[in-house]
């Protein structure tokens, strides 16, 4: 059964290019990002994983701790990394679980026998400090995912577990919010000092509490 937004995101042991690793244990308090790939030496996930080590910094500001996964085996992986970082000139610093076994793969749902008997799909799993799933997107394989979305979605999920705010369309950090229906117009005005605009009684926006 897929796994659903809300649910608990599996546990699991395995072995990774940073040795021997306990999901849950591995995560902390933190939060998490599990993405897989179809295999190793393939072009788009190539320039995935080089971009995912470009953008170490923002990922770290968040709080958030990145680890891959492909159903090929730890050699195979410790040699990728080395193309890895020549093609993309960067240097992977996170975990690449070894998945041969497809435990992971399994758990999480992430080959779909319709796309691929044996390539898991391009599937990301972001899980919040209480080990629950909180965003899950899935790629084709000829589709290589799109970090600053990621990036963004993060950002509001963060934003929005802390505040009683929700975020429009489009919304990038530092732009307004919108304020949750469950929140009384009253209340708003009260609990956001920097202003409630009241587009309609159900609509209503206010600057970025956090900002």
């Amino acid at each position: 059964m897929a796994l659903r937004l809300g649910d608990i995101a599996p546990d699991f042991t395995a072995e990774t290019t940073e040795g021997t690793i306990n999901f849950h244990e591995w995560l902390g308090n933190s939060w998490g990002m599990i993405f897989s790939h179809p295999a190793d030496f393939t072009p788009v996930c190539t320039t995935e994983l080089g971009r995912t080590a470009q953008l170490t910094d923002e990922f770290a500001k968040r709080g958030v701790k990145v680890i891959a996964v492909s159903v090929d085996p730890l050699e195979s992986h410790t040699e990728w990394v080395k193309d890895i970082n020549e093609t993309q000139h960067t240097t992977v610093n996170f975990p690449m679980i070894a998945d041969k076994d497809r435990q992971v793969a399994e758990l999480y749902d992430m080959i779909h026998p319709n796309a691929s008997e044996k390539s898991t799909v391009r599937s990301v799993f972001i899980i919040g400090p209480d080990k629950k799933i909180k965003l899950t997107l899935t790629y084709p394989a000829s589709t290589g995912r799109n970090f600053t979305e990621i990036l963004r979605v993060i950002d509001s999920l963060q934003l929005t577990a802390n505040y009683q705010v929700a975020t429009p369309a489009d919304w990038t950090e530092g732009q307004d919010v919108i304020v949750v229906p469950a929140v009384s117009t009253e209340d708003a005005i009260k609990k956001f000092p920097k202003g409630v605009t009241i587009v309609k009684p159900y609509l209503r926006t206010t600057p970025q509490p956090n900002k």
